[in-house]
């Protein structure tokens, strides 16, 4: 006997292979899909009556500081420099373990409710964050976020507290935690630092998440200091490969493009965000068009506002559309890999895909309303219609976090009292 089966749902399998089916069901047993078929001879412990929705991998959000929920609506409308320098850094630097894990833990809810079922996360005090990811029943890539700005014992301990954190995490919550080495950027970590993560990842055989020319000023000041910019930079330092995840890429040239697809780098495409900062608009379609590695993510509260996936895939959409005048380029379908299988490939999990052997994280999103109604093409409704309140059930390693919109496992009701009342005494306030 299985334990979960799904019924009577529209599946987008997101497998090439097999395509999607008009009316199916979805056999679940210890964490894994054991079946997507039209009919079953299967029986399980627990149905789900699938009739009116979509049932589709979770979605993976590829770069994120889930903690910094905190910061949501805290500095907005405000130059990158003064953004950073006069309100994120001066508050992060007053921010307790003890608000890292409501942040997170309220970050988690959030996507358990839009249906995101995997996440990397880049951050400090990841401990609280590895804390909150555990109890939620989230899968996540978690990496301490390290900084040296060319100080040898900075350099040094920063080491060894990401080493610490992989080592201790790597693996935890049923095997839903696995970790990554987080150097923070090539503009604010020294070449020597970087070599020595690298070769540390390589021996603990883990992967990198860094940033990577989000900004034109991060460009400018490699160009000066080193003479090429950050891709070329890495790349000549052997730091480019398979296993790392690069975050925003947006100031990239076609040249460097290249480099990207030829090394195997998977990266991070973060629109909202970099919109709302006025970073850039990311070349994804020639990326894309070149071979490299594209996924999605939200990035933080402080630079988003949210951590809705299925916003940040219609921007994604929209913002290739108009940038490249070409309302053909950047499809729905297209995009919903970037927030599944590709997202999964980017942080090495079993996941994205609906299919037999696969985690059994997937999501139910009710089609019964108003702004889904009629619908000729799943995928564009998805894409282009839906929302992160659409979803109504989620499911990570085949155990439900939410049911018809009801959330099991945590304390929503809790979780959101007390993080309006530990906000009124957040310090940093201004």
């Amino acid at each position: 006997m299985a334990d979960i089966i799904i019924r009577n749902a529209y599946i987008l399998t997101m497998d090439p292979e097999k395509g999607d089916i008009q009316n199916g069901v979805i056999v679940i047993d210890n964490g894994l899909i054991r079946e997507v078929a039209e009919n079953t001879e299967a029986t399980a412990r627990k149905e789900i009556d699938g009739h009116g929705c979509v049932a589709m991998p979770g979605l993976v959000n590829t770069h994120c500081h889930i903690g910094m929920t905190l910061f949501r609506g805290y500095a907005d409308d405000l130059p990158l420099k003064v953004w950073l320098e006069e309100r994120i850094w001066p508050a992060e630097s007053q921010t307790t373990e003890d608000d890292i894990y409501r942040g997170s833990l309220l970050g988690c809810l959030e996507m358990i409710r839009s249906g995101t079922t995997a996440f990397a996360d880049m951050y400090f005090h990841m401990n609280r964050t590895a804390q909150a990811v555990e109890e939620s029943g989230l899968r996540a890539a978690l990496s301490y976020g390290m900084i040296d700005f060319g100080d040898t014992a900075k350099a040094d301990a920063e080491l060894q507290e990401g080493i610490r954190f992989c080592r201790d995490w790597n693996g935890r919550g049923d095997g839903r935690i696995t970790t990554m080495y987080g150097p923070h950027a090539p503009n604010t970590c020294s070449r020597e630092f970087l070599l020595k993560v690298k070769a540390q990842a390589k021996k603990d055989e883990l992967a990198c998440h860094i940033h990577i020319l989000e900004t034109q000023g991060e460009r400018d000041a490699m160009t000066a200091e080193h003479g090429e910019s950050s891709v070329k930079y890495l790349n000549r330092l052997g730091f480019l490969d398979r296993d790392v995840l690069a975050a925003h890429c947006v100031w990239v040239n076609e040249e460097e493009i290249r480099i990207l697809a030829d090394s195997g780098v998977h990266v991070s495409h973060n629109p909202v965000s970099n919109m709302k900062l006025a970073s850039g608009i990311a070349p994804v379609a020639k990326m894309l068009a070149e071979g490299v590695r594209v996924s999605l993510g939200t990035d933080g509260c402080a630079s988003n506002n949210n951590l809705d996936m299925f916003e940040e895939m219609k921007t994604a959409a929209l913002l290739q559309k108009v940038s490249m005048k070409d309302p053909s380029v950047l499809s729905a379908r297209q995009v919903l890999e970037m927030g599944t299988i590709n997202g999964a490939k980017a942080l090495g999990l079993n996941s994205g895909i609906l299919k037999a052997g696969f985690n059994a994280d997937l999501i139910l999103i009710d089609m019964k309303q108003a702004h889904l109604t009629p619908v000729f093409d799943v995928p564009s409704h998805l894409v282009y219609s839906a929302v992160g309140r659409d979803v109504r059930t989620t499911i990570v390693n085949g155990t439900v976090l939410m049911e018809n919109g009801n959330i099991v496992g945590l304390d929503e009701e809790q979780i959101l009292r007390s993080m309006e009342e530990h906000a009124k005494g957040l310090h940093f306030q201004s």
